[in-house]
C-alpha cells in the first residue's frame, strides 16, 4: 500500500491507494472521507463551528446595530438606544429616556437602514464564500457571473429611458425590479454560454463565460449612458451603492430572498468541503458535483441579485469577509459560510456609518468606502494565494 495526498479545503489529507500487490482496499462509504484508521492529518483544524466564533459573530451584529442606530446627525446615547431596541420585543417595556421624536428617528429612519445593511452585507458575504467554494478560487465574488453588469444595464435603461419614472431618489418599484431582472438574466446568460462547452463544464468555463457576459453588458450600459448624458448622475448614484431608505419597504423586499438563499446555502455547506477535493473524489464519496454546484450557484445568485436590486453595486464585501474568516477561524465551509453571513452584515452596517458620518453633512457612497477597504485587502489575498501556491 502506498500513500497519496489530496489537498482540500480542510488541509492535506493522506489517503490509501491500492497497488497491484495484495487485495484492493474496500471503497469508502458515501459521505465519509477516505482516511485510514489511526491517521490524523497534521495541522488540521476542527471542521465544526466553534461556539466562541458564533457568539463573536452575533456580538458583532449587535454592536453594529447599536452603533448604526446611535450615530448620525443627531447623536443618541448607545445605552438608551439598546433599551429602546429591547422595547421592540414583545412583552418588554423599559424606560429608555428618549423623547417621542428620538424614538421615531430610531424606528422609522435609522433602524430600517441598519437592518438593510445587515441583510445586504450578509447576502454579499455569504454569496462570496459560496462562489469561492464552488469555483475553488479565493478571488471569486458575487459579481463574477455578470450580476453587476446585468443589474447596471437594466437600471441604466430604466433611468435613461424614463420607464416608470425612473427616479433614484424615491426608489420606485421599477428600479429594484429592473436590477433584479437584469442580474438574474445575466446569470442565466452565463449559464447558457457555459453550457455551450458540453455537459462536463468546469468552474473555469463558467468564470470565462461570466467575463464575456460582463463585457458585453457593460458595453451596452456605456452606450446608453453616452446617448443619455443627462442621466449619468442618477445612474452613478446607484452604481456606487447606497443604503438610503425611507422606511421598511426595502427590508421587506429583500427579506424573503435572503431567507431562501441562507437556508439553501447553509444546508449544503458540507458539500462545498467535499467539492474542494475535486470532482472525482466527490463522486466517489456519493456526491453529484454538477448538480450541487449549480444549486449553490443559483441560490447565491438569487441572494446577490436581490441585494443588488435594493442597494446598488457594492463591491469587495464578498472578497473581504469570507477570506478574513478563512484566515482567522478555519478553512472549512461549515465555518466560513455562517460566519461570513454574520460578519458580512456587521461589516457593511459599520461601513455605512463611516459613509454617512465621515464627511457629514454630505454622504459618501458606500461603494467608495468598501473599495477603500477592499483594494488593500485584495492585495493581501493575492499575496497569500501566491504563498500558498508556492
Amino acid at each position: 500500500m502506498t500513500l497519496r495526498r489530496i489537498r482540500g479545503a480542510e488541509g492535506t489529507l493522506p489517503v490509501q491507494k491500492a497497488t497491484t500487490r495484495g487485495p484492493s482496499a474496500p471503497p469508502a462509504r458515501p459521505g465519509r472521507e477516505a482516511r485510514p484508521t489511526g491517521v490524523r492529518p497534521a495541522g488540521l483544524r476542527p471542521a465544526g463551528l466553534r461556539p466562541g466564533w458564533l457568539v463573536g459573530g452575533l456580538v458583532a451584529v449587535f454592536v453594529a446595530l447599536i452603533v448604526g442606530v446611535a450615530l448620525g446627525p443627531v447623536s443618541l446615547p448607545p445605552g438608551s438606544v439598546a433599551l429602546e431596541l429591547l422595547n421592540l420585543l414583545p412583552g418588554v417595556h423599559l424606560d429608555s429616556g428618549l423623547t417621542e421624536r428620538e424614538v421615531a428617528i430610531i424606528t422609522e429612519l435609522r433602524l430600517p437602514r441598519v437592518v438593510l445593511g445587515l441583510l445586504v452585507g450578509g447576502m454579499l458575504a455569504l454569496a462570496g464564500g459560496c462562489y469561492q467554494g464552488v469555483f475553488r478560487n479565493p478571488l471569486a465574488d458575487p459579481h463574477l457571473l455578470g450580476v453587476a453588469a446585468g443589474a447596471g444595464l437594466a437600471v441604466t435603461a430604466v433611468i435613461a429611458l424614463g420607464v416608470g419614472g425612473g427616479e433614484i431618489s424615491g426608489l420606485p418599484i421599477t428600479v429594484p425590479l429592473a436590477a433584479f431582472v437584469g442580474a438574474t438574466g445575466a446569470v442565466l446568460m452565463t449559464y447558457g454560454l457555459g453550457a455551450a462547452g458540453g455537459r462536463d463544464r468546469s468552474p473555469t468555463t463558467l468564470i470565462l463565460a461570466g467575463v464575456a457576459v460582463s463585457a458585453f453588458l457593460s458595453a451596452g450600459q456605456t452606450y446608453l449612458l453616452q446617448r443619455n448624458a443627462d442621466s449619468i448622475q442618477q445612474v452613478y448614484s446607484w452604481l456606487l451603492g447606497r443604503l438610503a431608505t425611507a422606511g421598511w419597504h426595502d427590508v421587506r423586499v429583500l427579506l424573503p430572498y435572503a431567507a431562501v438563499t441562507a437556508i439553501v446555502v447553509l444546508l449544503h455547506r458540507r458539500e462545498l468541503d467535499t467539492l474542494s477535493v475535486g470532482d472525482e473524489e466527490a463522486t466517489s464519496l456519493g456526491l453529484h458535483p454538477q448538480r450541487s454546484r449549480y444549486l449553490l450557484i443559483a441560490a447565491a445568485s438569487l441572494g446577490t441579485a436581490a441585494a443588488v436590486s435594493v442597494s446598488g453595486l457594492i463591491g469587495f464585501v464578498g472578497i473581504i469577509v469570507p477570506h478574513a474568516v478563512r484566515l482567522l477561524a478555519g478553512s472549512s465551509y461549515r465555518v466560513i459560510l455562517p460566519l461570513s453571513m454574520l460578519f458580512g452584515g456587521a461589516f457593511l452596517a459599520l461601513t455605512d456609518v463611516v459613509a454617512r458620518t465621515a464627511a457629514a453633512p454630505a454622504e459618501i457612497p458606500i461603494g467608495v468606502v468598501t473599495a477603500l477597504f477592499g483594494a488593500p485587502f485584495f492585495v493581501l489575498v493575492l499575496r497569500t494565494t501566491r504563498q500558498v501556491a508556492s
